[in-house]
């Protein structure tokens, strides 16, 4: 494997043997999920035992309160962050392996951002916003950041390196960000409705939102999976997949449909959450190898574990208090971060 993104040595003959366990192994990180949303849901103010989370999933009792506190409170906000690290996840490992860029990243190459600032200006002059708006004008701002970004750094010789993409995505990110501060400092308004969602964070998330915004990060998860083939074969190097008689120009079009979906749909659900789709493919290309039929798949599963144990620190952490998940993502991504550019770069 020749590609940057993909530079990691696979340790998966002697992690789990051959790839006959990669379909088992896949079905217990669905299962510890699954643990890991019971474990969110348990914990809160007042501390839920399992058999009711049990019972008010399975046989719920509206008159009973906790049941209701389960259905209406934390049911809703562990289910976004499900689905939101899954998306985000993904999201990072179509980029890495499209661009050969182990820095790829939907918050590093400003698409988060940019879905960010679509929203609050939005929010900022338009007095009555839908659900279904939000997710819209994310998508506007995320697909045009990203657009951007890849012009920017597709500029000079050599095209769309590694290096100057994430370049361009840093200086996109900190002009739109600019913009971003600016309107929220003349309009308090927009900046007390939008303030702890602006610091990534599933606090609050309610069905009514996550039914809004889910059928596009599922459609975008669903539309990975089925060209994970060729995102292996792109991540080879471009010349090696027309070579394979693939036309990857579609595929890339596609695939950034997809990580707009992706990156869009969750920042509109739970505002910009860094570094999952930065961190994630690295864990998983680590255990698995690099064939995206089985990356995809164990990014969607680890990154919802990541981001459901990150809000699970979030509020254990400063206990009555709580801290916006996206500040215990920064936490855990940004050491990693520093290591990939001193490392997978230099390379």
């Amino acid at each position: 494997m020749t590609a940057q993104a993909n530079s990691v040595p696979s340790i998966s003959n002697r992690v789990i043997g051959s790839r006959r366990w990669l379909l088992p192994c896949l079905l217990v990180g669905v299962l510890l999920a699954a643990l890991c949303a019971v474990w969110s849901i348990t914990l809160g103010a007042a501390d839920i035992s399992p058999q009711t989370v049990a019972d008010a999933l399975f046989h719920p009792d509206d008159s009973n309160f906790q049941h209701l506190i389960i259905q209406m409170v934390r049911l809703p906000r562990v289910l976004s962050g499900m689905i939101v690290g899954a998306a985000l996840a993904v999201a990072g490992a179509i980029m890495q392996g499209l661009t050969r860029n182990p820095l790829a990243d939907s918050g590093i190459l400003g698409i988060e951002s940019g879905a960010s600032f679509a929203v609050v200006l939005a929010l900022a002059f338009i007095s009555s916003l839908s659900l279904s708006a939000y997710a819209v004008f994310a998508f506007i701002g995320g697909g045009i950041t990203a657009g951007l970004v890849y012009a920017l750094g597709s500029m000079g010789r050599g095209g769309a390196t590694p290096l100057k993409l994430t370049l361009a995505g840093v200086i996109v990110t900190a002009f739109i960000s600019s913009f971003t501060t600016t309107i929220l400092i003349m309009n308090q308004s927009a900046l007390e409705r939008i303030r702890f969602w602006l610091a990534g964070s599933l606090a609050g998330r309610e069905m009514p939102l996550l039914v809004q915004t889910a059928p596009y990060m599922l459609v975008g998860l669903v539309g990975a999976m089925l060209i994970s083939r060729q995102i292996t074969t792109i991540s080879l190097g471009e010349d090696v997949a027309q070579g394979l008689g693939q036309n990857t120009l579609w595929v890339k079009a596609v695939a950034a449909i997809l990580v707009v979906l992706l990156a869009g749909g969750a920042v509109a659900l739970a505002g910009p959450i860094g570094f999952v789709g930065l961190v994630v493919p690295h864990i998983v290309r680590f255990v698995v190898g690099s064939d995206y039929r089985w990356v995809i798949p164990y990014s969607a599963v680890v990154g919802a574990i990541m981001v459901t144990l990150a809000d699970i620190g979030a509020r254990v952490l400063v206990r009555p208090q709580e801290l916006p998940v996206g500040v215990i993502m920064a936490l855990i991504g940004a050491p990693f971060f520093i290591w990939l550019a001193r490392w997978k770069v230099k390379r």
